[in-house]
């Protein structure tokens, strides 16, 4: 078991935890709770040996085997599924203790001890399951979204979020007796967590999880530490008895420190009635060390509640959007020769109602971000028509909204820059809407959490009152606390909203109806998530088969030329010629983009520096001297012109980038 006591850990002037004391039991699946900050993944660097507390102690069993996910890529020319074998290191060390005898077989003079090593080296292997391995390895990178086509590409050539999955496989190739899972869903959608899910119910070792995703939790953990006000306290069940146990015992400690708040006030009151009395003045003096000795109840706080309040739309015309036999992808660039439209999605035929709460289903690739930024207006359809009514106003929050904040710029300044002519006491009190008020909406942005940048984004996304809110994964890397604010805020919301999330909570209470997108097409999907999850794991039972049944093809077709084939030569040559027009077809598909891609690296690159310049100059101390008043208004336009056009080839390259991944993945 994990057993701490009196575990005190300090970061800086900040004291984590103090003197506390928890089990973790063998086998147990433990989410560790808290508010940003509170030391949760410091816990998990302290488990892992990389600190030492500052008092107390931590004891693990010493056989026990630790895994967790690496957030590095030591080789990023390795094959993914590879890299995934290589988390387990023991195999790794057998396999090249064989490697290395088979070297000594030829040179050393002992062969028969040669060969009793062998034999021994093999026993060892086979013990490691080593001849299963790359099987298991492909079953886990299958669950978490990967097709065989992509198991042995090189790592270095999937996105950062893909690299992020394949290292989570990694973690759970290796054997082990404890799992340490640092919120593991981010880079996942709807499909990879569900299968998740049901990978961690069978895992026999003991789990810690960091999550802010309220469900994830309850289905995966069945208890609860929680940490707060540097204490660890321990609450049996999954996240929802966790909160009603909270909720419970928040009231009577309350109740107790309501009782000795009165208990002191009448003692006080005593004391000073009769302390000058001769008669009473014993009594006082008693009662004043009682006072004394009263060991003050203090109050736990409940977690200060985030406020986030979305402007209702001022008018609202119906349907909002109509897609008419709407192909979605890149069209082809006319600057580029030889560029050729790449579609995505397929005759789309769907409406948005005024007032519709739509989200949006499917695995990562399959297209969801091709339709919404349509939707949006982000990008054009190849074929056919949106159809958008006279008034549509859409706010639109990116999935990575968050890196286009200026860093080095406030709350204030963000909103003045895209609302220059409004008055700045109106400025401050929207800002107060989202949680910043007082001093902090005149902070730099830089040092704030997650949560307080997303807040900002989605501030600057609604400040013109849209009637239609497309949102792509807003609430990841939010805290449990900005997620809940963030829920009652879209419930709340009176528009129409498409919403891409694979926070199933935040689906549940803000959409009425669904959408699903597969396979190259986007349609109506008549069911909850319960029936989606019905639907996934169909779904990933019938891909695992027909996997399989495609490497036992592949493997078929490896064997020696000496087998009989089943073709004749005409239909092995009209095979050849099928399988080179697809690999032609493949490559002028990916032309196009792979160019578009260079040239806005181009144009970042150019942007990214004329901004960093920009904002050195705005900088100085002199800038806001009163005789540089023109050129403060110049350069906020500038600033202004500058992130606006880095945002959108920033957005840009993101989306074609995804899109060289859908096209290896189709």
């Amino acid at each position: 078991m994990i057993r701490t006591t009196d575990l005190t850990l300090r970061r800086g002037p900040r004291v984590l935890l103090d003197h506390a004391s928890f089990v973790v039991h063998p086998g147990e699946r433990v989410g560790v709770v808290g508010r940003n900050g509170c030391g949760k993944s410091s816990l998990f660097a302290l488990i892992r040996g990389l600190i030492d507390a500052d008092a107390g102690r931590i004891d693990l069993p010493e056989a026990w085997r630790l895994s967790w996910v690496e957030q590095e890529i030591p080789d990023r020319h390795k094959p993914a599924r590879e890299h995934v074998i290589d988390g387990d290191q023991n195999l790794r060390a057998l396999e090249a203790k064989r490697a290395s005898l088979d070297a000594l077989e030829h040179h050393a003079g002992n062969a028969d001890e040669i060969g009793h090593r062998i034999a021994e080296a093999e026993a060892a292997l086979i013990d490691a399951d080593a001849w299963s391995a790359p099987a298991r390895a492909e079953q886990l990178l299958a669950g978490l979204g990967f097709t065989p086509e992509q198991w042995l590409q090189p790592v270095g050539t999937f996105s950062g979020g893909w690299q992020m999955r394949i290292n989570l496989a990694r973690a759970l190739m290796a054997p082990s007796d404890l799992l340490l899972l640092d919120e593991p869903t981010n880079h996942l959608d709807l499909d990879a967590m569900l299968w998740l899910e049901r990978w961690l119910e069978s895992y026999t070792g003991t789990v810690l999880l960091i999550s802010h995703d309220t469900e994830f939790l309850d289905a995966v953990a069945r208890t609860i530490l929680h940490i707060d006000q540097s204490v660890i306290t321990r609450y049996k069940g999954g996240y929802d008895d966790f909160v009603r146990q909270r909720a419970e015992r928040l009231k009577q400690v309350r109740q107790a420190h309501d009782r000795q708040n009165r208990e002191t006030a009448r003692m006080q009151s005593f004391i000073d009635r009769f302390k000058a009395k001769a008669s009473k003045a014993k009594q006082a003096q008693s009662r004043v060390k009682a006072l004394a000795r009263m060991q003050e109840l203090a109050p736990i706080l409940a977690e200060s509640a985030i406020d986030i309040s979305i402007p209702s739309p001022t008018h609202m015309p119906d349907p909002l959007v109509a897609l008419d036999h709407a192909d979605m992808g890149y069209a082809a660039d006319p600057t580029l020769p030889g560029s050729l439209d790449v579609t995505i999605l397929n005759d789309v035929n769907l409406r948005i109602p005024a007032g519709a709460r739509i989200g949006v289903l499917g695995i990562n690739g399959a297209g969801k971000s091709t339709l919404i930024k349509t939707i949006a207006g982000q990008l054009t359809p190849v074929k056919g028509q949106v159809i958008d009514a006279k008034g549509l106003v859409v706010g639109y929050f990116a999935q990575h909204q968050l890196d286009t904040l200026d860093i080095q710029s406030t709350p204030l300044q963000h909103l003045m820059r895209i609302a220059p002519d409004t008055r700045e006491q109106l400025l401050r009190n929207y800002l107060g809407r989202f949680g910043f008020s007082g001093d902090r909406v005149n902070e730099v942005i830089e040092p704030f959490s997650g949560g307080e940048k997303a807040r900002l984004a989605l501030a600057l996304v609604v400040w013109y009152k849209p009637n239609l809110l497309v949102l792509d994964e807003p609430s990841n890397h939010l805290d449990v606390e900005t997620r809940e604010a963030l829920t009652a805020a879209l419930a709340e919301y009176e528009g129409g909203m498409l919403l891409v999330s694979h926070d199933r909570h935040l689906l549940r209470t803000t959409v009425d109806e669904f959408w699903l997108v597969s396979k190259g097409e986007a349609k109506a999907f008549d069911g909850d998530l319960e029936d989606y999850r019905t639907y996934v794991v169909q779904n990933q039972g019938a891909e695992q088969k027909r996997s399989a049944k495609t490497e036992k093809s592949s493997l078929k077709g490896s064997q020696t030329q000496s087998e009989p084939s089943t073709l004749d030569a005409s239909e092995r040559k009209q095979q050849k010629r099928e399988d080179a027009q697809r690999r032609r077809a493949l490559s002028e598909q990916r032309k196009p983009i792979e160019q578009a891609l260079k040239k806005l690296e181009i144009v970042i690159s150019r942007d990214t520096q004329a901004l960093t310049d920009l904002n050195r100059r705005m900088a100085e101390p002199d800038f806001y001297n009163e005789p540089n008043k023109e050129l403060q208004r110049d350069s906020t336009l500038m600033h202004g012109t500058l992130k606006q056009a880095l945002e959108q080839a920033e957005s840009q390259w993101i989306t074609l980038q995804e899109e060289l991944e859908a096209l290896s993945v189709g």
